[in-house]
């Protein structure tokens, strides 16, 4: 992509840097808090009249953004590549399709998840009362989004805060804002109307101003320690927030599982987007009846994985994506060989085209003194450590202050589910890693200081709602038997409602109907 021309006003902006190569890709803006105020209000005014269209009408432009995708579908794969440093392979399995299928998906179905639900509200519908809830825009939806998913983590949020009725206003990382620009000329291109979605690039301090421009909710992927500061200064507005931050994601591989496959997905789950990944294995426990055969067969599928630049055809393994990833991954490495763990393959630095690049690391004789299995470590490194028991497995993977996800292999999916529901995660798989973000149907999000709220799935698109209760009385001649006057009486009545209609019995609430009747008249 060639150098983005700035307005005349305009003369800070950032560079975007290939991490292959560090060759310049291209320009954005660096905005500051005015141009994001500007770039807020013109979201909310063109979000009123998009309110008032219905699902069937904004799914048109979803589904016509989609067709661009998929026509522009080399270009943009080719984009994410090299302001990532990924292979534009994985661009296109892990960011683009996934992508694709979550438009389909809310295109067609946001008109059902989001229909009026009715309420059970018990006896009171024998009093003639009604309730059910129906689904409001919240107005304004900020999202600032990271850059090791520049393109699936905005663009699943911008599709379903548009398919809610909202207006949307992007943030991307400063290390990957042309992809979020391709976003913006997608929709542009699919005629979204004007002032619909806002990209605004720059760095934290544009970030920062977002948070602090009246956005009426923000989704916010990234670090913990980010996470907080984003949390903080939108508790000051009340804004409320969806926070997707880091992840130590546990395996468990118990003493039945299939050891070819597992150490398939052990490979794959951990070294896939250079390790860059919140839900990447960060942490596998190895039944110790089968761990040396697991290593074994995990190191020997380790090498023979391809790395080089992400230009390179038919390369498993890209760049790291910053400098300063790849500078946290050599001292986590370097942390647990110093207190004697071992490294079974790779564990270097690589000096590849003057780019960013990091060996698919195994390790083994690990504990949890040790960083590397502690601290978020966000590159292709493969720490592996052995139990003796289901519980033992379970509590060694809930030591942790993360909670994104977790997974488990086994043959017996019944003892597979058990420990699944007792990990402290999100999201648990049984004998799968990584790829539920994919799942658009399901929610995505973590607990502890993975974070709060949810995206994607039905949970995710409550996030981008507001809910209203509305509650009718269809007896409107009839007074409540609760309103004034507090007569002997009426004591009486509200007395046996404590012990009989609370009950939930029909049967029961039923004895109360004389003394009701003659509430109606009661007036002193």
């Amino acid at each position: 992509m060639s150098t983005r021309t700035l307005p005349a006003t305009q003369t800070r902006e950032i560079i975007s840097h290939d991490p292959s190569t560090g060759e310049e890709v291209g320009r954005a803006p660096l905005m500051n808090a005015d141009d994001v105020g500007a770039a807020v209000r013109r979201a909310r005014a063109a979000q009123h009249a998009w309110a008032e269209l219905s699902y069937r009408q904004r799914r048109r432009f979803i589904l016509r953004a989609r067709e661009i995708v998929l026509d522009q579908l080399e270009e943009i794969a080719k984009l994410i590549s090299r302001e990532t440093g990924k292979p534009a392979v994985e661009a296109i399995s892990m960011e683009i399709v996934p992508t694709l299928d979550l438009m389909h998906y809310f295109a067609e179905n946001t008109h059902r998840l989001l229909d009026h639900r009715r309420i059970d509200i018990g006896q009171y519908n024998l009093m003639g009362r009604s309730s059910y809830v129906v689904y409001k825009p919240l107005g304004v939806v900020g999202i600032i989004s990271p850059w090791n998913f520049p393109w699936a983590t905005p663009l699943d949020e911008v599709v379903m805060a548009l398919m809610a009725g909202n207006a949307v206003v992007v943030k991307p990382s400063e290390l990957t804002p042309l992809t979020a620009l391709k976003i913006g000329d997608v929709f542009k291109q699919a005629e979204l109307p004007e002032g619909l979605l806002q990209i605004v690039t720059g760095d934290g301090t544009t970030g920062a101003a977002l948070v602090e421009a009246g956005v009426n909710k923000i989704m916010f992927t990234g670090s913990v320690n980010t996470g907080k500061r984003v949390a903080e200064a939108a508790a000051k507005h009340l804004t409320p927030v969806v926070l997707e931050l880091g992840g130590k994601d546990p395996m468990i591989v118990l003493e039945d599982a299939n050891l070819a496959n597992t150490a398939r997905a052990a490979v794959w789950g951990a070294f896939c987007n250079s390790g860059q990944a919140c839900a990447s294995i960060e942490r596998c426990y190895v039944h110790e009846s089968v761990a040396q055969q697991f290593v074994d067969l995990v190191v020997k599928e380790t090498q023979l994985l391809k790395q080089d630049k992400a230009a390179t055809d038919a390369i498993d393994i890209g760049a790291m994506t910053n400098e300063r990833q790849l500078q946290i991954v050599e001292e986590h490495v370097s942390d647990a060989v110093e207190r004697g763990a071992e490294v079974r393959t790779g564990g270097h630095r690589l000096n590849i085209s003057h780019g960013w690049f990091h060996q698919p690391t195994v390790v083994t004789g690990v504990d949890h003194s040790m960083k590397l299995m502690r601290d978020e470590t966000f590159g292709p490194v493969l720490p592996i450590m052995t139990f003796k028991t289901d519980e033992e497995a379970i509590r060694l993977a809930n030591d942790s202050v993360y909670g994104l996800t977790a997974s488990v292999f086994t043959r017996d999916i019944a003892r597979g589910r058990r420990i699944a529901e007792q990990i402290d995660a999100g999201t648990v798989m049984v004998n799968e890693v990584v790829y539920t973000h994919a799942v658009a149907q399901t929610p995505w999000g973590g607990v502890k200081q993975s974070g709060y709220g949810r995206t994607h799935g039905r949970l995710g698109l409550l996030e981008m709602v507001t809910p209203q209760h509305i509650h009718v009385n269809g007896i409107p001649a009839i007074p409540d038997v609760w309103w004034f006057p507090y007569t002997k009486q009426a004591g009486a009545l509200f007395r046996g409602f404590a012990r009989r209609f609370t009950t939930g019995s029909v049967l029961s609430a039923s004895l109360l109907l004389p003394k009701i009747l003659r509430r109606l008249f009661d007036r002193r």
